[in-house]
């Protein structure tokens, strides 16, 4: 056996590649890049550097933007015109109202999608709007928000809910046929001349239509008094083809029941009755004890039922709009929210339930602090939305309360272009609403980078 080593075989070190030597020109990555983004890079330039400068520029100068150098100016008047100010305002109801609600509305539909049975459909429905135009919207809205009852529907709701509570007056709108018999008091009506004991009062009304006289309402006839009593009727005094004498129970005139019937004396109701079906009434011999007493009929009888609100009225425009746009912008935060509650680990809702923590509890300190980052990009994107909201607005408020619903945008056109024709105003709006706007969009920039680290 021999002693000698085995033989060492020398193996080859793998040879690395010659590296490439590097190329410029059109295939470098660098170039080919930029030569991409250029066609974006002159968009940006024309459609934003370029009117940001040029507003920037026409702010210094008078109305027609261009000639008459003013410094400025143009600023200070922002800050001092009732009209601009008043648009200031709006626009901090709507930064501070509309993506709170919004988001929330939002968080709400997404949290209802994982439990109910029809999702998709539900999804459908609420994100339906942001299909709509704001032009359409708007017309929409004016017709959902008409004063009228029959044509608003929310007025048509309210009025509804409201007569389930509450039956409102008897004879809404009628009226006396002239002013020499009774004449108007407070809401009601009081007769220009006192009624002696034994004596009958004839209170005629008009102005009622029909479908308002109650169905069990009898030919009119005057009520007997007992003796040194007062007795009268109040009947609504037309007959058919105006044939009958004014002033006079005719034959076919209805009596109107229910009708309350107040004795004065001395600014004071020393009595009072409710008239019967035929519209008849009798007051005791106690009301005309001291002298003829005047009648009054009262209040509670012709006051005009509820119809609503005035949605597009200078007090509730504002509230009016903002309602329409969250029923367009509740289904764009939906949906960005339930994207975000799906990528939730379920591991940590399950871990979280197993310990023992109610769904409250789940949905406080786990869900949300998950849910945060979707949370800020919606309600950043809602604010930077609202501060330049404008046609919503200029539709539903068109008429006199569009000075209470105004805002920047809406107050940037109304002073270039609306009949203001003051170019140089016009621009330095529109340089304030960037300026506001700014801050937003850095906060986005920064938050995209220090995902993207």
């Amino acid at each position: 056996m021999s002693d000698k080593a085995p033989a060492q075989v020398a193996v080859p070190e793998k040879t690395k590649p010659t590296p490439a030597r590097e190329t410029r020109g059109l295939g470098s990555g660098t170039l080919l890049g930029w030569l991409f983004l250029l066609p974006a890079i002159v968009m940006l330039a024309v459609l934003v550097a370029y009117p940001i400068v040029w507003s920037l520029i026409r702010s210094l100068f008078g109305a027609d933007g261009w000639s008459d150098f003013v410094g400025i100016d143009n600023y200070k008047e922002l800050f001092t015109d009732d009209n601009t100010f008043t648009a200031l305002k709006n626009n901090l109801i709507w930064v501070l109202v509309v993506p709170a609600a919004v988001t929330a509305l939002g968080l709400v539909f997404a949290v209802l999608t994982e439990r109910v049975r029809f999702a998709t459909a539900f999804k459908l429905i609420v994100f339906m709007p942001m299909a709509v135009s704001m032009l359409a919207a708007g017309i929409t809205f004016r017709l959902v928000y008409d004063r009228d009852p029959d044509q608003g529907v929310a007025n048509a709701v309210m009025t509804s809910v409201h007569d389930v509570f509450s039956e409102g007056a008897p004879y809404p709108g009628a009226r006396p046929r002239n002013d020499a018999v009774l004449t108007p008091q407070g809401g009601g009506f009081l007769t220009r001349a006192g009624t002696a004991a034994d004596g009958t009062a004839l209170l005629p009304l008009v102005a009622l239509p029909a479908n308002k006289i109650p169905g069990d309402a009898r030919n009119a006839r005057p009520g007997v008094p007992a003796a040194g009593g007062l007795g009268g009727v109040v009947w609504i005094d037309f007959s058919k083809g105006n044939a009958g004498k004014p002033g006079v129970v005719d034959p076919g005139e209805k009596g109107l029941p229910g009708v309350k019937v107040e004795a004065v004396r001395g600014g004071h109701t020393v009595a009072s009755t409710t008239t019967g079906k035929d519209g008849s009434f009798t007051l005791p011999a106690s009301a005309a004890e001291g002298g003829p007493v005047q009648l009054r009929l009262a209040a509670s009888n012709f006051a005009k039922s509820f119809a609503g609100y005035d949605w597009l009225g200078p007090n509730l425009i504002t509230a009016a709009i903002i309602g329409a746009y969250i029923w367009m912008w509740a289904g764009f935060a939906m949906v960005l929210i339930a994207a975000g509650l799906a990528a939730i680990p379920r591991d940590a809702l399950e871990a979280a339930r197993v310990d023992g923590a109610t769904e409250w509890q789940v949905f406080r300190r786990v869900t949300i602090p998950l849910l945060a980052p979707v949370l800020v990009v919606v309600m950043v994107t809602l604010v930077i939305n609202v501060l330049k909201i404008f046609d919503l607005v200029y539709i539903i408020s068109l008429g006199s309360s569009q000075k209470e619903a105004n805002v920047l945008a809406l107050q940037m056109y109304i002073a270039s272009f609306g009949g203001g024709n003051n170019q140089g105003l016009g621009s330095a709006i529109g340089i304030l609403l960037f300026l506001l706007v700014l801050p937003a969009m850095l906060f986005n920039i920064r938050r995209f980078r220090r995902e993207n680290r």
